[in-house]
This record gives structure tokens, C-alpha cells and sequence, in this order.
């Protein structure tokens, strides 16, 4: 977690972009984003400001630019990359397309398609799932796109699943002021720190640093000593 901002309850995530985004180095990054904040200004301030590359995913609340990407000829378009994960799970088969469409906004000059077909099975039952998305990418990067659209998919799991059912975040009864937001900085950091030092449990890692006291300075990265006759604060 790089950085976070609050939303004002009469606001939405929109307005809080840019504030977020500025103070930080994002040239060459690629910064991934739900359709939500698929905004024109959005692009502009990433491609021209920030010298940063962007994916932005389509839906219905872009009605107009989602008809005109999803409309494209796709089954004439040539497979650009073909995935099929070999770990546990869904046995999953990913396909992804590329088209430059001239005219698109804000620097974006390539369309994209992802297909996902899923097999559950225990079950067997086959779903397929089609997203779109308008990228600011250079052609080398594109092969790459859904790896990026997937690990952005990854946050969800990876951060705020863990904040609600490891932390119990959504239950908390601290609500009042700036608490609520010190609270998530205090659980991001931890997840992070536990993230770096190995830990892919989330829960069996605050397990694991709850039964000593030196293991939480040490995965800080902290130099933890204490004396117990000199009069020695924690150094």
C-alpha cells in the first residue's frame, strides 16, 4: 500500500484520483483502475503529467465507448496470448486481444478483449466471461495487460477480503474523527510488512508474530533491544 486517501460521504472515489495519484513517481508505471474511474481527465493527468501508461476497464456506465470497443470485429482480430494456470482450482483458459482503434481518448490507441472460460470442478459447470478495456500501453507492454487487469483483480482478495474477515475492519466500532483512517494505515502496514517477510496466511502470520514480542520490531525491520536494569528505552 503506497498511499490512501479519504472519501467524503457525500463524494465518491472520483474526486480523490488525482489528490491521491500526484505525490507520487509514477513514470513508466502502469496504473490499472475500475470503470468507475475511467474518466477522460483521469488518462490525460496520467499520460501527460505523470508519464505513467494506464488500462482502463469498460462497463455500462461508459455506454457509448464500452458499445464501440465490445461492437469491434474481436473474431477476426488474431490471438495475442493464451493462458491456462496450472494451480489449484477453477481450471481456468484466458484469451487476449488486441486491436489499435483510432480515435480513442486521452492516449489510448489499443483496445482490449479478455476472455475468461472457467470450469468448476467439483461441479463442472463452464462460465465465460468477456471484459473490455481501452489501454495506454506501448506494443511491447500489451502481452502483459492481463496479467496486470488479473493482479489489479488480485487486490480485492489480497487486501480488503483480508482487512474485513482477518481484521474484522467492516465490524469496527472505531469510527469517530481520524481514527477510522489510522486504523487502515496501521492494518496496511501490517499486512505489507507480513507480505514482504513471506507471509502469504495472513492470519497465521499475526498468529505467529503474536506469541513473541521481539517478531513484530524484527519484521518492521526495526533494531528491538531492551534493558531491563540500565533504564534503557527500546532502541
Amino acid at each position: 500500500m503506497l498511499a490512501q486517501r479519504k472519501v467524503n460521504a457525500k463524494s465518491n472515489e472520483i474526486t480523490a484520483f488525482r489528490p491521491l495519484l500526484n505525490p507520487l513517481d509514477l513514470t513508466g508505471a502502469v496504473v490499472t483502475f475500475d470503470a468507475l474511474l475511467t474518466q477522460t481527465d483521469h488518462a490525460k493527468f496520467l499520460a501527460e503529467e505523470k508519464g505513467a501508461h494506464y488500462i482502463a476497464v469498460l462497463k455500462g456506465n461508459h455506454p457509448s465507448l464500452h458499445a464501440l470497443v465490445k461492437n469491434l470485429p474481436w473474431k477476426e482480430v488474431p490471438l495475442l496470448d493464451r493462458t491456462r494456470p496450472t494451480a489449484h482450482g477453477p481450471d481456468e483458459i484466458r484469451r487476449l486481444k488486441a486491436a489499435i482503434v483510432p480515435g480513442l481518448p486521452s492516449h489510448a490507441d489499443q483496445a482490449l478483449q479478455i476472455v475468461r472460460r472457467r470450469r468448476t470442478l467439483r461441479t463442472g459447470k463452464v462460465s465465460l466471461e468477456r471484459v473490455y478495456a481501452i489501454i495506454g500501453l506501448t506494443v511491447h507492454q500489451t502481452n502483459a495487460a492481463d496479467e496486470r487487469v488479473r493482479g489489479h483483480w488480485a487486490i480485492e482478495n489480497r487486501e480488503h477480503h483480508v482487512r474485513d474477515v482477518t481484521f474484522g475492519e467492516d465490524a469496527s466500532r472505531v469510527r469517530t474523527g481520524g481514527a477510522p483512517r489510522a486504523m487502515a494505515s496501521l492494518r496496511n502496514l501490517a499486512i505489507g510488512a507480513l507480505r514482504l517477510t513471506g507471509w502469504d496466511n495472513i492470519a497465521a502470520g499475526l498468529h505467529h508474530h503474536g506469541r513473541d514480542t521481539t517478531r513484530p520490531p524484527t519484521a518492521l525491520g526495526l533494531n528491538w533491544s531492551l534493558s531491563l536494569f540500565s533504564g534503557e528505552s527500546p532502541g
